[in-house]
């Protein structure tokens, strides 16, 4: 019981995901808000980036107040809130709205990303070691089949044209499937008396943290890993849709079924690599997802039918939940008891400064080179790099340091 209302929440909170972040908002507001300029790309990518960063930021920090004070649940229901309500006061942009839209898309990504710090950190509270992940996994899949339920919701909005009203549907949909979690999950709490106030005890931690990295060198080498190849991920989430759209010509309802391709591998793939991960070992098989990636970006490049890059939205998908998911778990595996949700505030930090950079650089490039195709290329050096520090990890905890 404990598992399934832990991963609604991902059920729920992946309708933020799909419809504001990969593919309807994205779309609406390069088209639409941003008036199809030549700088679309450009302003859709400064977005994502400064939310990032700020999600960067303040992740350790964050991460770290809640360890001590027992509060994940408490920062989850704030930043949860910030996300649906940001996303609800999205369908009043429109057309030349790019600093109203962006500030709150800003917001309502922070909000989805800065909840996950506190999401992530419940894993090792309801399944044991030998478990994270196959659960990991489950949660993926789930949050996957929370997309697919979403899309098949907003459907009916897309065949009338009513973009902006899947919206409010999508904070709606959130709302409703995240309060399980916070009114059944229990949190293990352990109370203490502090003596200071917490923002400073967070970043006296988050300082101890950093300055003591080198006596965690299996994590040091798997968040420096994670921040190349979840680079990589998060480039592609971000503009896929915009690069089905604007390069291969999808109408929105193409875009739809293609979604639901991709969604449809994703719970494929998380729940059986998850289960082989339990299996086989973490790190061999997020080896296995991240060269699945390499083979889906080159496959993108050289497509020019629409029919083809459904088979490339089936690779993605399986590589997609499945390294996600398995990353989360061999983070949960590496990390000393008495620091996961610091240690998952640097996760976070390290996911979230990688998305700085990937969307900005293919951002960029598309808007100098006039070509999607070309700047889809550099997606290949973040998981180039990921792969080599990879095989640098030991599957093995840190405990040295405890």
């Amino acid at each position: 019981m404990r598992i399934f209302v832990w991963t609604l929440y991902d059920f729920a909170n992946t309708s933020f995901s799909i419809i504001v972040v990969t593919f309807l908002f994205a779309i609406y507001f390069t088209e639409t808000i941003a008036e199809k300029s030549p700088a679309a790309d450009f302003y859709w990518s400064l977005g994502t980036s400064i939310s990032m960063l700020i999600t960067a930021c303040i992740a350790p920090v964050l991460g770290a107040i809640a360890d001590y004070s027992a509060g994940k649940k408490r920062f989850l229901l704030v930043f949860t809130l910030l996300c649906i309500i940001c996303t609800s006061l999205l369908y009043f942009t429109g057309a030349g709205d790019v600093k109203t839209a962006l500030i709150l898309f800003i917001l309502a990504n922070i909000g989805f990303e800065a909840g996950l710090i506190f999401y992530d950190a419940f894993l090792s509270e309801i399944t044991e070691a030998k478990n994270y992940g196959r659960v990991s996994g489950y949660g993926f899949a789930m949050g996957y089949f929370g997309s697919l339920t979403t899309l098949a919701i907003v459907f009916p909005f897309l065949q009338n044209d009513l973009i902006r009203e899947t919206l409010p549907v999508s904070a709606l949909f959130f709302f409703i499937f995240a309060i399980p979690f916070f009114l059944f999950l229990k949190e293990k709490r352990v109370k203490r008396v502090p003596e200071k106030s917490y923002v400073k005890i967070g970043f006296e931690r988050v300082f101890f943290t950093f300055k003591n990295l080198k006596n965690y060198r299996n994590l040091s080498m798997f968040l420096l890993s994670y921040f190349f190849f979840v680079e990589g991920i998060n480039t592609v989430i971000y503009f896929s849709g915009i690069f089905a759209k604007k390069t291969l010509g999808f109408s929105n309802l193409e875009l739809i079924v293609f979604f639901i391709t991709v969604q449809s591998t994703a719970i494929l793939g998380s729940i059986i690599f998850g289960i082989y991960a339990d299996s086989h070992g973490q790190k061999k098989t997020l080896m296995i997802t991240l060269f699945v990636w390499v083979i889906t970006i080159i496959f993108a490049f050289f497509v020019e039918t629409k029919e083809l890059f459904y088979g490339v939205g089936l690779l993605a998908g399986s590589a997609m939940g499945s390294s996600q998911s398995i990353s989360r778990s061999l983070m949960a595996k590496l990390t000393p008891e008495n620091k996961k949700t610091e240690f998952f505030g640097f996760y976070s930090f390290f996911g979230k400064s990688s998305a700085i950079l990937g969307p900005l650089v293919f951002g960029v490039l598309s808007t100098i080179t006039g070509s999607q195709r070309i700047a889809i290329l550099s997606v290949l050096f973040f998981f180039a790099a990921g792969i080599f520090v990879l095989s640098k990890v030991n599957d093995k905890p840190d405990l040295s340091a405890e």
